[in-house]
């Protein structure tokens, strides 16, 4: 079969089909088309993300549905609001030639009252996000008790949001003998175990192998300092000009962060994550969409609705706790027939992870390095030349040419063209004429590759929190980067102990850190923090650090002993544990040395001491503003 005409479609939908413009069906549909119009089946349909498989059940669907009755037929679930409103706006396009037909979406994020006011009018397909979903049906607003059909799109994803539980509710309220599509790019256990629970005896087809991924996209990864992420993320952006991309982050916090550094720096860039609203979300996508946004950094669960095809990246900013998840982000480049690159920025201690995928995907990854300031400087030259050299000549500049060629009458044309080129290529010049190596080597060493000998740029620090107080290094390391508004890589290191912890920074930051942290109160309690001798080498599950410390000398030991009572920067006990810690405080002090001296000397310099940003800097020199494409 090679058009649509062969797969069976009816008069409305090939006119439809050629008002959009497509010619030949894509794999997934050449093959689920055909079953589901002749079959009253279940079916289970593997293929990547970009492959159409929309059309492959909204083609059926509308087909086999009778739009003359106003009675729920079929219902789409979908993971976010964004793919459910991408699929409602296809499954309209779709059948726009079909009268009488009514496809409502049902989503969160959006007046409950008029999304029931649509259903009531009589729509024939509902397409909506499971929770929305749920709670309409416990409100007695939705009546699915007559569908037909039933689709799970992106089930793997449904099921790793949590969502298992909501779709078991929904489909209880089905009847049994309806016919169940289920469409997903990845087959893990969960989707497996769903098939075998709500399908019967389903006809399974896979485009290409289980889980892997699309040859139209390349994968490459970049060894890094952790704390060095975000600069490598800005070079990378600076060697590809007309770079249009997604880029990935773990949490919403950090996905925000990122994308207001980028647009700090100069960069054209956007967030999207679940903290925004519906309106701020449709704002952002449409951004992106007409090309003003040129770098989106989205969280997973949001960049599931993002159908853009002309996406030259997905850069992955952190690699996702799932490997499987990996396949959902390379899918939102390559798409509709064209190439793409994954990108994905690892420190030495994600390595291993690397291979995990690699394993998943069925494809190798190929090590590339981070480019060098004059690398890039070149690339932006040369980018400019073509530009410059494919422009249109506008005619509406031959009155000033008179003007401007009495103003360069004296200049040769070698002078004229790098004095023209010098405009864009010194500001580059300027930023990454001293510029580092990002690149880090594979060799390992105690704890991620990172050195902590003696002579390491790195300072570390003891603070009297730990375990008992609540934390892990992770919200630790959240801790101490909001009180000290820092960037996400500069903390690290994070060793959390029972009652007390380490943790490293640059050096250049230790006058800050010290300075803040000098009769620092979180909450009424007093947290300290000072420069460990302890370099970190053992490891986050070895005790080495309090072996030794507990060895160096007494004032360290009744430091520490003290600090450890009197720190809960989460728990606010009354006057009396205040007193106390007062008083085992001045005890501290006494039995430390020369440890007031250094406080003194902190409260001195904190007033010196100018904050410092909340990234490093590959140079001195601030970043050239780019220009907004």
């Amino acid at each position: 079969m090679n058009t649509f005409q062969d797969l069976g479609l009816n008069e409305d939908l090939l006119h439809a089909i050629t008002d959009m413009g497509f010619i030949k069906p894509s794999e997934v549909q050449e093959k689920a088309i055909p079953i589901l119009l002749e079959q009253d089946t279940d079916l289970v349909a593997l293929a990547q993300t970009g492959t159409g498989k929309t059309a492959a059940f909204g083609f059926p669907m509308l087909q086999k549905i009778d739009i003359n009755s106003r009675t729920t037929q079929g219902l789409i679930l979908s993971p976010t609001r964004e793919l459910c409103l991408q699929i409602t706006n296809e499954i309209k396009n779709y059948g726009k030639h079909c009268k009488g037909l009514n496809v409502t979406a049902i989503y969160g994020g959006a007046s409950i009252t008029d999304q029931a006011r649509e259903v009531k009018r009589g729509a024939q397909i509902i397409v909506a996000t499971p929770g929305r979903m749920k709670d309409m049906i416990s409100r007695r607003l939705v009546d699915i008790s007559k569908i037909e059909y039933a689709v799970l799109d992106e089930a793997d994803e449904m099921l790793n949001m949590g969502f298992y539980e909501d779709i078991t509710d929904i489909l209880s309220h089905t009847p049994d003998e309806k016919n169940t599509w289920l469409f997903s790019a990845t087959m893990p256990k969960e989707v497996s175990n769903i098939a075998r629970k709500f399908m019967a005896n389903p006809i399974e087809i896979t485009v290409g192998n289980k889980n892997e991924s699309t040859n139209q996209v390349s994968h490459e990864y970049y060894l890094v300092n952790s704390r060095d992420r975000y600069q490598a993320l800005k070079r990378l952006s600076d060697a590809n000009p007309d770079i249009f991309s997604v880029i990935f982050c773990r949490t919403k916090r950090d996905t925000q962060k990122v994308a207001e550094n980028l647009i700090e720096d100069g960069y054209s860039a956007g967030a999207l994550h679940g903290d925004l609203s519906q309106n701020q979300r449709d704002l952002v996508m449409k951004s992106f969409r007409n090309k003003q946004i040129q770098m989106l950094v989205a969280t997973d669960v949001a960049a599931r609705g993002i159908d853009v095809d002309d996406i030259t990246h997905v850069i992955n900013y952190q690699l996702p706790d799932e490997p499987e998840i990996y396949t959902h982000r390379s899918g939102r480049t390559g798409r509709a027939g064209k190439t793409g690159i994954s990108m994905v920025i690892v420190s030495k201690s994600e390595t291993r992870k690397i291979k995990s995928i690699e394993r998943i995907i069925k494809k190798q990854f190929i090590k590339k390095e981070i480019p060098d300031g004059m690398e890039i400087c070149e690339v932006q030259l040369m980018s400019l030349a073509n530009k410059i050299h494919n422009t249109e000549v506008n005619h509406e500049i031959d009155k000033y040419l008179t003007s401007i060629n009495d103003l360069f009458e004296d200049t040769t044309k070698d002078e004229l063209i790098k004095k023209f080129f010098s405009v864009e290529f010194t500001r580059f010049f300027n930023y990454y004429q001293k510029t580092k190596n990002l690149n880090a080597s594979e060799s390992r060493d105690g704890d991620g590759g990172r050195d902590y000998s003696q002579n390491s740029n790195d300072s570390r620090y003891f603070i009297n929190v730990g375990r008992k107080d609540g934390y892990d290094w992770m919200s630790l390391k959240d801790f101490l980067k909001d009180v000290l508004e820092l960037g996400q890589d500069d903390v690290f290191k994070v060793d959390v102990k029972e009652s007390f912890s380490f943790f490293n920074t640059e050096k250049g930051l230790q006058e800050k850190v010290l300075a803040f942290f000098t009769d620092y109160k979180h909450n009424g309690r007093f947290v300290n923090v000072e420069v460990s001798t302890d370099r970190g080498g053992g490891g986050r599950s070895r005790g080495g650090g309090r072996r030794n410390d507990r060895r160096g000398g007494g004032g360290r030991r009744d430091d520490r002993r003290n600090g450890e009572r009197r720190s809960n920067p989460r728990n606010d006990s009354g006057s009396r544990s205040d007193r106390r810690s007062s008083d085992r405080r001045s005890d501290s002090r006494n039995s430390s040395g020369n440890r007031s001296d250094r406080r003194s000397s902190d409260n001195a310099s904190r007033s010196r001491s100018s904050d410092s940003g909340s990234r490093s800097n590959d140079s001195g020199a601030s970043r050239p503003r780019r220009s907004r494409r």
